[in-house]
């Protein structure tokens, strides 16, 4: 009998715990069509007006534009030089290594974006990125650099450096070796960080707001945040299928890297 209840018990918290995070996404699926929506999960009155009062907004779709600039240009930039600097860790033994990697990780989960928010508007407006969606890729991939080399350094660690070695005799050159035998190897990893860079980048509200003034320039996880009626309540029928579209992005891409890559990252392969 304890057994069966046990498991009883755990099988009814798991079925709370799936309702939980079911009734966001019911809600996600379900209001932007309706015409009245509310915050409660109910059947809708079935329209399209609400996507039509979406388009009929000067700067909505725009953001969607700007969100995938801000979100895939971060990543190229972050990807790049992680991939770099985590290949020379890897490769090169200098005093203190791993005690940099764990004090860069530690420093960038202290110091969030919220604590330096000053300073960095000042370096900004210093170097003339206020407003420029370069200025905001910068401070994002600045922020998301030392997690993302923290992880690719041990699919580093895991490329053979036998394969490296081979390379050398035939005459490659570093960057040769680096972007001919290392990249292909450690790729699921490199994917992974890209991803995982997107999706950190992509709902990220306090940078654009903080450095974009210029409704044309902004994200759509700023733009999100002008669906208020005059009263200051919140738009529910534009914020419902504004999220919709907001989420499609990010949920084909999931579906695309898990149809590639399954997210089945082992971190290369053992010499």
């Amino acid at each position: 009998m304890r057994k069966v209840l046990g498991r009883t018990l755990f099988i009814v918290l798991l079925v709370v715990i799936g309702i939980f995070f079911a009734l966001p996404m019911a809600w996600l699926v379900v209001a932007p069509f309706d015409a009245n929506p509310t915050m409660a999960v109910k059947w809708p009155e079935w329209t399209l007006g609400n996507f039509q009062r979406l388009a009929e907004n000067p700067y909505a779709l725009g953001s969607i534009g700007n969100s995938l600039i801000i979100a895939i240009g971060t990543m190229l930039i972050t990807v790049l030089l992680a991939t770099i600097a985590s290949y020379a860790l890897s490769r090169v033994r200098i005093p203190g290594r791993d005690g940099l990697l764990y004090g860069m990780l530690l420093l960038s989960s202290i110091v969030t974006g919220t604590a330096a928010m000053v300073p960095t508007f000042q370096l900004m407006n210093a170097i003339n990125l206020i407003n420029t969606h370069t200025g905001v890729m910068l401070v994002l991939a600045g922020g998301l650099l030392p997690t993302v080399v923290f992880i690719l350094k041990d699919f580093m660690d895991s490329v053979p450096k036998s394969y490296e070695e081979s390379a050398r005799l035939y005459g490659a050159k570093p960057y040769q070796i680096l972007s001919h035998v290392v990249v292909p190897v450690a790729r699921p990893g490199i994917a992974f960080v890209a991803i995982w860079t997107i999706v950190q980048v992509w709902g990220n509200f306090l940078v654009p707001f903080l450095l974009l003034r210029d409704p044309t320039t902004q994200p759509a996880a700023v733009m999100m945040y002008t669906f208020y009626t005059e009263s200051g309540q919140a738009d529910l029928r534009l914020i419902s299928a504004f999220s919709l579209i907001f989420a499609l992005p990010v949920i084909l891409i999931y579906f695309f890297v898990n149809r590639k890559f399954g997210f089945r990252f082992y971190g290369g392969i053992k010499s």
